[in-house]
């Protein structure tokens, strides 16, 4: 990317979050990541150039020197930190600003700072992967997978936080603010047992009901989002017709609404295959297992049938993108109840001495001494501000993990492609080649977990006042078991075949 030549006509708007917004060059697969800040501040909260730098070098250097350890080289791509010409940054912010949505537009791009991340665009796969003569443009399915166990820290005061996971409990809190108008039915325990009816009817409820937490991606383009006012069956229908020459042949005489249940469920099995594809499996013999935490492994909110909760098998291969996610996410061993004194201990301890904030690396630097403090943290509490600070670093990297998102972006392969079959899952077909990454890997700030507190207190009131027996909502959610929006029901069909590649 040559920095001097920079032509914004180059760039498109490609998504955003809460603190950065993405565009993506028009033929190479990059994107810029840039910072954003709130238009109510924006004359006192932008950085200067050199603050703007070391805080995108900080989420380079954590990406890199503590996520990628924990997740696998193999997932985590850290980028790169560059500065753009102002002018350039400047005019891609007026470009980009009419394709922004409404409901984003409290924040404006920094455009003082000339700052921004370089990526790799993992709605793509590179040229050498994508082997169908048919040139089909590539998928990309991004998920965001929320955390995926129940606390079984003793220092839990509220026992619906060990039967009721934090996302479907979240739901609750989000619908009565305003933030959704509908419930999500998707519970990310289902998606992180291991089982491939509960990881299907999961992603099912994800597709029916997007959020923030689901998108699609067809040749870079964004295909399928949240839309909160818009006819969900007309979207997914809309969907289908995108799928189909994936899923079903051109002759194929089922009808309109028929194909579209088949290509969409085809879609989710492909899916499942790639998030349990385990990358580091011996050629041979049974893949390995791990276990799930040692609590629950099932939510009560989850809409599924007791008997399939029951029942059945509930682990995850070793090193698929799911088993690293959960066992990062499970470094949160105390929960927030349990961390809280913890914190105030930190919180004295730099009150007293404030030049420890950096010997204890609390705003970093992000390297190899920061990612032993996680990982050497003492079991007991010694009652040292080591012990606590590690705790309190632990559950950073958690939180980072219970944020993050998944991409499994994949392309139809051949017939006779000439593929190692040491790298299929199962030998049917329709084939596809198949690359899985994560991306999100923000450091989360240290300041942030007295908020996180404070919200996991109103999250779990207000759960426990709205499902109190003989709450309409309640019959409400019931009634919502046995019904489908749009595909029909699960079904055990036949796993698709999956080559992957590294980006």
């Amino acid at each position: 990317m040559e920095l001097d030549k920079m032509d914004e006509n180059d760039w498109k708007y490609h998504g955003e979050g809460n603190k950065s917004l993405v565009v993506s060059h028009v033929q190479h697969a990059r994107v810029l990541r840039l910072l954003k800040y709130s238009t109510e501040d924006v004359e006192n909260s932008h950085k200067t150039t050199e603050q703007a730098f070391r805080h995108i070098q900080n989420i380079v250097d954590y990406s890199q020197n503590v996520m990628k350890p924990l997740l696998g080289e193999k997932f985590v791509h850290n980028g790169e930190a560059v500065k753009l010409p102002l002018d350039f940054v400047r005019q891609l912010s007026l470009k980009v600003q009419q394709e922004r949505p409404e409901s984003r537009c409290d924040k404006v791009m920094d455009t003082l700072s000339g700052c921004a991340l370089c990526l790799p665009n993992l709605t793509q796969l590179s040229s050498c992967c994508c082997c169908s003569r048919e040139h089909r443009p590539p998928l990309c399915i991004e998920i965001k997978p929320k955390c995926g166990f129940l606390p079984a820290s003793r220092h839990v005061t509220k026992d619906i936080k060990r039967k009721v996971c934090r996302f479907c409990m979240h739901q609750h809190f989000k619908l009565a603010n305003g933030k959704w108008k509908r419930l999500s039915r998707y519970c990310p325990l289902d998606l992180f047992s291991g089982n491939k009816q509960r990881m299907s009817r999961a992603i099912k409820h994800l597709i029916e009901e997007p959020q923030n937490n689901f998108n699609i991606f067809k040749g870079g383009e964004c295909i399928y989002s949240c839309n909160d006012d818009a006819d969900v069956l007309q979207d997914l229908d809309e969907l289908a017709q995108h799928l189909r020459p994936y899923f079903l042949p051109s002759g194929s005489l089922l009808s309109r609404q028929q194909s579209s249940k088949v290509v969409l469920n085809e879609l989710i099995q492909v899916i499942v295959s790639a998030l349990l594809s385990s990358w580091d499996c011996p050629r041979s013999g049974q893949l390995r297992k791990t276990h799930l935490s040692e609590g629950r492994v099932t939510c009560d909110a989850s809409l599924l049938h007791r008997d399939l909760l029951r029942n059945g098998n509930h682990c995850l291969p070793k090193d698929c993108v799911l088993d690293k996610i959960l066992g990062t996410q499970m470094l949160d061993n105390l929960d927030i109840e349990g961390l809280s004194p913890l914190l105030k201990r930190v919180e004295q301890h730099l009150q007293m001495f404030p030049k420890e904030r950096c010997r204890l690396q609390m705003g970093g630097p992000y390297n190899a001494s920061f990612l032993e403090k996680v990982q050497n943290c003492p079991v007991e509490d010694d009652g040292s501000i080591e012990y606590a600070v590690g705790k309190v670093h632990q559950y950073r990297v958690a939180m980072t993990a219970k944020d993050c998102s998944v991409m499994v972006a994949i392309a139809t392969c051949g017939e006779d492609d000439g593929l190692d079959q040491s790298l299929e899952i199962q030998p049917t077909k329709p084939r596809f080649t198949c690359s899985v990454s994560i991306l999100d890997l923000d450091p989360k700030p240290y300041e942030s977990i007295s908020h996180q507190s404070r919200l996991d207190s109103k999250i779990v009131n207000h759960y426990l006042r709205r499902t109190q027996p003989n709450n309409q909502e309640l019959d409400n959610l019931e009634e919502l078991a046995n019904q489908s929006l749009f595909l029909g029901r699960d079904r055990d069909g036949e796993d698709c075949t999956l080559v992957f590649h590294p980006v």
